[in-house]
């Protein structure tokens, strides 16, 4: 159908078929991407609970299976259902892909821990977490193809966008139901088991979707297809080993979702992190601001997928890249005022420099967060990005000596961790507290904790803290505990040699002697202002994701629509989406500015764009049924 004919035709309502095709494929991809974003949400607690207990290397080699099967292996589950579903059809690959995502998640939450089944259970899980990359790289697809196959023509944007809806609101669904569970019960119960809750949910989640899909009917489009002995019988060689289809492919991926996804991530994941670990508000903060923002813009994508049946699907598309790229510097920058102010003002006032021997400091990607960076200049620059600290490396030491850190009149020693050896973590406190001390001088907002000191230690605690000017003797005439010498050295506050024969020692608590941390005051924090830019943020989101499942099913002929249109995304938002984090704080750490890692997205969406605009040709009004 020509696009003028499209736009030509009498418009109807949705019939009562459609509306469930809708309902029962966007439900169920909201539930599959709410099992998928409960891992990243509680990664902490699940490390705790199946990986603490063994060797340093061991737990690196978990992690980084971890972060494969969660966003590398994705492109891997495109393929294998988006095969499947050209060859057996859209219904009952993504009725399997939904099974298979949603046991997995049940059984996470079942899956006893490392103290229980040992080694077996870290294992199990990373099975558990492969299993649902390849199904969640399956199961977009199929939902996005099955619901245009069943849309009008002119009205296809609209009815796709409803799955585009579905990303947004598994994760806001994930983060109510673990701020739900949290407000139930205390940290030290969720800790221990209440972070199993959401996982176990989910099962009636899956119960709900399954019988709700299990009343659907094949794609017509599709149907259509196969009695008239059109199917492909080798999908995969035909999407990619043909150049006329791996043409499209290649601009789906470098001319749409590689900057789609870069958007995507910022605006929604990338905001999360530069909240909490860079700006360091407090993470039940940060994710009601994320809720209420996701909550609040939700409704574009629909809104932007209706309109592309009006303009195009390219424009708003094209639109969206364009806005990301001129304004993510002064946003992201906006952000950090509104969230913090005395650190905004103090990045303004105080600069570190690190002085360096040549070839010391090093290009710290770490995606999995487990990479070491052991010399003194790598120790010095994480410690100061992690801390939101900018900073110029100049690289003029001697070969062979530690880096410095500047700040003010205060330089401050680094280490280099290998040479250190045994003495590597008391040299690494020493180095903390000095900087420490020294950015708080030059006012960033960092406190101290409390801590609690026995006895035989407070003497040593007041000297190694003049500043503070403590006083031993009215500190001993205060309030104090007294602990049982095996709990006192478990709890590593006496060693067996200092209790010197003691049943119980004296344990005192002293405020604000303790480790130092950045913090966000939550009086000066701007709630109303942090929604509006996240709220911004998310629109752009809406803007390139809200039509991109219309396109891609109009790029693809009907016989490898699953396989060809899945493998661009996937690879787009699995691998240049996912890999966002990690490069951002990288290219941060690098240059010793937390906005410098913006250039990873403006960068990746200024090529789609470029790419988009030149070689990309909008879809509007496509015949589905004709492109077999």
């Amino acid at each position: 159908m020509s696009i003028a004919t499209a736009a030509g035709q009498t418009r109807r309502g949705m019939t009562r078929e459609e509306k469930k095709v809708i309902f029962a494929s966007s439900l169920g991809t909201v539930f599959e991407w709410y099992d998928f974003y409960l891992y990243g949400s509680l990664a902490a607690f699940i490390g705790a609970a199946f990986f603490s207990s063994y060797p340093e290397a061991t737990r690196n080699i978990f992690a980084l299976l971890a972060f494969a099967a969660g966003f590398l292996v994705r492109p891997f589950g495109a393929l294998v259902f988006g095969r499947i579903g050209d060859l057996v059809g859209r219904k009952y690959t993504f009725l399997v892909t939904i099974m298979i995502m949603g046991l997995s998640t049940f059984l996470v939450g079942l899956l006893p821990g490392s103290a229980t089944w040992g080694i077996a259970a870290p294992i199990i899980l990373i099975v558990l977490r492969m299993l649902q990359g390849l199904a969640l790289g399956g199961e977009y697809g199929g939902a996005a193809t099955y619901v245009a196959e069943h849309a009008p023509d002119d009205r296809r944007g609209y009815y796709t966008s409803w799955i585009q809806t579905t990303a947004t609101l598994g994760l806001f669904l994930s983060l109510v139901v673990i701020l739900l569970i949290q407000g139930m019960m205390s940290k030290e119960d969720f800790a221990a088991w209440g972070w199993r809750i959401p996982f176990l949910v989910s099962v009636v989640l899956l119960g709900i979707s399954v019988w709700i899909r299990l009343s659907l009917n094949e794609s017509p489009t599709f149907q259509r297809m196969k009695e008239e002995g059109k199917g492909s019988k080798a999908p995969l060689t035909e999407a990619f080993g043909q150049w006329k289809n791996a043409r499209i492919a290649l601009l789906a991926l470098f001319g749409l979702t590689a900057g789609q996804a870069v958007v995507w991530y910022s605006g929604q994941f990338y905001a999360l992190f530069f909240l909490q670990n860079v700006l360091k508000v407090d993470a039940v903060s940060v994710n009601i601001m994320i809720a209420i923002s996701l909550a609040l813009g939700t409704i574009f994508f629909v809104i932007f997928g209706w309109l592309s049946d009006k303009v195009g699907r390219k424009p708003i598309i094209m639109a969206g890249l364009a806005l990301a790229i001129v304004t993510y510097f002064p946003l992201f920058k906006a952000l950090t005022w509104a969230a913090n102010p005395a650190l905004a003002t103090a990045q303004e006032n105080v600069r570190a420099t690190v002085t360096a021997a040549p070839g010391d400091c090093r290009f710290q990607f770490n995606p999995t967060g487990t990479a070491k960076f052991t010399t003194s200049c790598d120790i010095a620059t994480s410690f100061l990005t992690r801390n939101s600290v900018p900073y110029d490396v100049v690289a003029t030491a001697a070969p062979g000596t530690p880096a410095t850190v500047t700040i003010g009149n205060e330089t401050v020693e680094s280490f280099d961790a290998v040479a250190a050896g045994d003495d590597a973590k008391a040299k690494e406190a020493a180095f903390a507290k000095a900087v420490n001390i020294a950015l708080q001088d030059g006012g960033y907002p960092l406190v101290r904790d409390p801590v609690k000191v026995a006895d035989q230690k407070l003497d040593a605690l007041v000297a190694a803290n003049p500043k503070l000017a403590l006083d031993a003797a009215a500190i001993r005439g205060g309030d104090k505990t007294m602990v049982p010498v095996e709990q006192a050295i478990k709890d590593k506050l006496i060693t067996a040699e200092e209790a010197a024969g003691a049943t119980e020692i004296a344990v005192f608590t002293v405020p604000g002697a303790g480790a130092f941390k950045m913090v966000a005051d939550p009086a000066q924090v701007n709630w109303t202002m942090i929604i509006a830019i996240l709220f911004i943020l998310v629109v752009y989101v809406t803007m390139v994701y809200g039509p991109i499942a219309a396109i891609l099913v109009e790029m693809f002929p009907t016989r490898i629509r699953y396989t060809g249109m899945s493998l661009p995304y996937h690879i787009g938002n699995g691998w240049f989406g996912g890999l966002l984090p990690a490069t951002v704080f990288a290219m941060s750490a690098a240059r010793g500015d937390i906005y410098y890692g913006l250039w990873y997205p403006i960068a990746i969406a200024a090529m789609s764009l470029i790419i988009g605009m030149l070689f990309v040709k909008d879809t509007l009004g496509t015949d589905l049924h004709a492109k077999e």
